[in-house]
């Protein structure tokens, strides 16, 4: 038995731990594992892949990125747009059937996200068995309680959050933290209150930049003269949308940035306070994983080999409850985890005078 293991879209602490788990488990059933090298496009002909081995794997666990590479772009691209599919071409997918069938691979693990599953999907639709293992730091499949990749992001934010402390204090300032998070705020929530930030702006909750400052009239007159907000950068600004770095259009999905940079201006025009903008970007993918992270990344790796095991082609390893079971493919693209107004960690964050910039508090 020969299995195949490929990391697409971007980068996250845990995928070496993945890898890990996939070469370990394969190797107590006998099994070879072939690494498909830079997502799919490894799986062009003539294959650009590397043989993985025990020997291979020793020391990955700790390591940030993917010994296999990885992109979120090239012919196998099935995100588009806003959010669109495309469907891959034919040919394309036959030039992947004709690489796996020489190299005589019986089952094909694709690490990605919600775009890469797409994809995966597909390929699987064509014949292709396809076992899926989910990866986004944003946490938003609603398929899985969890994804690694998540608490090692969180972790950025909070270090993040520790150091703007002390400067804002210092100097009595305003400090606009912004984080990842295109359509869910789970990062921008769990770092935020776990690095102590007073406001938190978040895609699913609407806020007004006048209760924004309303805010910081209220910490400056109970004597609290430093604030610190995170934004995710997929929050709409009431007047203006979301805030694009680059228009990408059907190529591919906008690149968001800079909400963090006009939150910041409008915030001192407003109060009146020096505000200063930060944005963390690509640090949150970057680093050793958390131990969290490891252990979650190597149990997923392990499980997705126990689905190859038992034929279960088409499926998602999927945390929940604390235990790896499994979801169709299909079912775990079809809908994302967002952050809802009544989630406990929101409820709580109020309780201990968070604020998200709307009239709830």
């Amino acid at each position: 038995m020969r299995i195949g293991i490929l990391n697409s879209g971007g980068d996250c602490p845990g995928l070496n731990a993945v890898i890990h788990g996939v070469v370990g488990a394969a190797s107590k059933l006998g099994w070879e594992v072939v690494g498909f090298r830079d997502g799919f496009e490894g799986l062009l002909p003539p294959g650009d892949y590397m043989h993985l081995d025990p020997t291979k794997t020793i020391g990955i666990l700790k390591l940030g990125g993917t010994i296999l590479g990885t992109t979120n772009k090239g012919h196998f691209v099935a995100k588009v747009g806003d959010g669109s599919v495309a469907c891959v071409p034919p040919d394309v997918i036959e030039k992947a059937k004709r690489t796996l069938r020489q190299l005589d691979v019986h089952a094909l693990i694709v690490v990605g996200g919600d775009g890469s599953l797409t994809t995966g999907l597909q390929l699987f639709r064509e014949g292709i068995p396809v076992i899926g293992v989910p990866k986004t730091i944003d946490n938003d499949l609603e398929a899985t309680a969890m994804t690694f990749g998540f608490m090692s992001a969180v972790a950025s934010v909070v270090d993040a959050l520790d150091r703007l402390h002390t400067t804002a204090e210092s100097h009595k300032r305003v400090m606009v933290l912004e984080v990842m998070g295109r359509h869910a705020g789970w990062i921008a929530l769990w770092g935020g209150v776990g690095g102590g930030a007073d406001i938190i702006l978040l895609p699913e909750i609407p806020f007004s930049m006048e209760r924004v400052a309303e805010v910081i009239r209220e910490r400056d007159a109970q004597g609290h003269h430093s604030t610190l907000i995170v934004v995710a950068e997929g929050v709409s600004l009431p007047d203006d949308g979301l805030v694009k770095k680059k228009k990408v259009g059907k190529s591919g999905e906008d690149r968001l940035g800079g909400v963090g940079e006009r939150i910041a201006e409008r915030v001192q025009i407003l109060t009146g306070k020096e505000t200063r903008e930060c944005t963390l970007g690509h640090l949150q993918r970057g680093g050793s994983p958390t131990s969290l992270d490891r252990i979650l990344g190597l149990r997923f790796g392990v499980k997705a080999v126990q689905l190859a095991q038992e034929g279960k082609f088409g499926q998602m390893v999927s945390y929940q409850n604390y235990r790896m079971g499994e979801v169709p493919i299909e079912e775990a693209v079809s809908k994302l985890r967002l952050v809802e107004s009544d989630n406990d960690v929101v409820i709580a964050a109020r309780s201990v005078g968070i604020s998200f910039g709307d009239e709830a508090e």
